[in-house]
């Protein structure tokens, strides 16, 4: 008898069913067994992983052994387990139903070489014969993410990964004197923006808003972000415009309003916006003063200019945050809504003790049903996708063609088709983010822009390695836990290879 199998007598099994076909794994090497968890789709891994999960804080990679092996896909139902596996990292394969414990005796075990079998034998140690039935025992050590992948690629005659920009991006295109950055939103069908220097970050609205009394019309209450109370007003109501109740497509913009009565910092108040709509990047000679008769009057006293786009078919009216807020103690707001919690049901919304994280900026977006991010530096505009793009013979499929950008012309990708996800018709929700990849803007369509979102640094870890591709493209994972969140951290550089970056400086 080999000396593996030598080892293996004696121990102790965990047995389950995969595709009609009993199996069983070192009971030792078995952290849990836990119900199908949701999970989040990952990008260039291997086709045998469903995706990765959250497990208590910890980023569990979940590989469905039906792919592993070749079988037939079936649906997952109440059966369905996965077996979480601890070899100084997570691995959890999903399996049909578990099945009992056992304790082979050496007799009963003979050498997978010797029994053929659909399943490879580089996934196995042995295989027990018992009752007329044959229990193929699986190696942990092959069942590990890059095992697996191993397997996976030698039973496909796995294609060499696509080479994979290994340089540091160029440093985004400098601001000049001439250029203002803008991030624009929607309110009751008017555009409005701030400069993207006064904006925090942009959030969703929370399920729990607390209301404060005595404070003004427009203030709608607080909400608590990152472990401090955010004062919370509506510009609708700032405008005299009416307030109807919030939904999922509105977005709370985080700015920062300058200093309070008594002359003490205030880090941020939040303005509730019907939308998002772009960051944009516009010429100073595009901006003009606000009429001076305008300025005299009502809430325009409050903006700061007006920006003309698309050859003054569209105006964008951009807002100071110091003139909104000139005077306003939130401070104020926040310590009577503490005050009023505490009184009513004793849950008081205010800082915790502990120190906050350090925090990391990303621009967070949707492709599919998964969130990605970037940081927020690598993004140097958000614009709208065009009614049509001019197609450019002889490129990569995936990309979607050029834009005139401002008299520069932009090359955009398909993101979902860089990612190998279904086509999507296009719609008023997609966007071009705008990124520096290698020396050439690059645009990449998603299907939305979330918001930008601060992620403390406890909270992003490294992705497992699922694939080259993958790991190089995205080498962290952002777990928000308590949001029941996962996000996938892109890195920008290398969005595109070195000669797909080539392809894309020719344009």
């Amino acid at each position: 008898m080999s000396e593996a199998l030598t080892t293996t007598a004696g121990r102790q099994f965990v047995t389950f069913w995969v595709d009609g076909e009993m199996f069983g794994v070192p009971l030792a090497e078995v952290q849990e067994i836990i119900r199908m968890p949701g999970v989040v789709h990952v990008p260039m891994a291997p086709s045998s992983l469903e995706g990765i999960a959250n497990l208590r804080g910890a980023v569990l990679p979940v590989t469905s052994l039906r792919r592993l092996f070749g079988m037939t896909e079936a649906e997952h139902n109440d059966a369905t387990r996965v077996v979480v596996l601890n070899r100084g990292a997570l691995s959890g394969f999903v399996v049909d139903r578990m099945a009992s414990v056992i304790s082979p005796e050496g007799d009963e075990i003979e050498p997978a070489e010797a029994i053929g079998s659909a399943v490879s034998s580089d996934l196995l140690q042995g295989m027990i014969k018992r009752d007329q039935r044959m229990i193929m025992l699986l190696d942990p050590a092959s069942l590990g993410v890059r095992g697996a992948l191993q397997t996976e690629r030698r039973q496909t005659g796995g294609a060499a990964a696509t080479e994979v920009a290994q340089g540091t991006a160029t440093a985004a295109v400098t601001r000049t004197d001439r250029e203002l950055q803008l991030v624009s939103f929607e309110v009751a069908g008017q555009e409005y923006a701030f400069p993207i220097a006064d904006v925090q970050e942009i959030v969703q609205v929370p399920p729990r808003i607390s209301m404060v009394p005595r404070s003004d019309v427009h203030v709608i209450g607080v909400m608590t972000l990152r472990n401090r109370l955010l004062p919370l007003v509506s510009l609708r109501s700032m405008f005299g415009m009416p307030q109807p109740a919030l939904a999922e497509h509105n977005r709370i913009v985080v700015v920062s309003v300058g200093r309070n009565r008594g002359g003490e910092e205030i880090a941020s108040v939040g303005i509730v916006m019907d939308a998002v709509k772009e960051v944009l990047r516009v010429s100073l000679s595009l901006v003009d003063a606000v009429p001076p008769l305008l300025s005299r009057s009502g809430h325009a006293a409050d903006l700061e200019s007006i920006c003309r786009l698309e050859d003054g078919r569209r105006l964008v009216t951009i807002l100071s945050a110091q003139k909104m807020f000139a005077g306003a103690d939130f401070s104020g707001i926040a310590a009577e809504a503490a005050t009023v919690q505490a009184e009513g049901d004793g849950r008081v919304a205010q800082a915790e003790t502990e120190a906050v994280d350090e925090e990391e900026q990303f621009v967070v977006f949707r492709l599919s049903n998964e969130e990605y991010g970037v940081p927020i530096g690598a993004v140097q505009e958000i614009v709208r996708v065009p009614d049509e793009l001019t197609r450019v013979p002889r490129t990569p499929d995936f990309m979607e063609g050029v834009v005139n950008l401002r008299g520069v012309v932009l090359p955009v990708v398909d993101q979902r088709r860089r990612f190998a996800l279904p086509d999507m018709a296009r719609n008023d929700r997609q966007r071009i983010m705008v990124l520096m990849v290698g020396h050439a803007r690059t645009g990449f369509i998603v299907d939305s822009v979330v918001e930008v979102l601060k992620v403390p640094r406890s909270t992003i870890g490294p992705a497992p390695h699922l694939s080259e591709q993958q790991r190089l493209l995205i080498d962290r994972v952002a777990n928000l836990e308590r949001q029941k969140r996962m996000l996938l951290l892109l890195q920008p550089e290398r969005l595109l290879s070195v000669d797909e970056q080539r392809s894309v400086e020719a344009l």
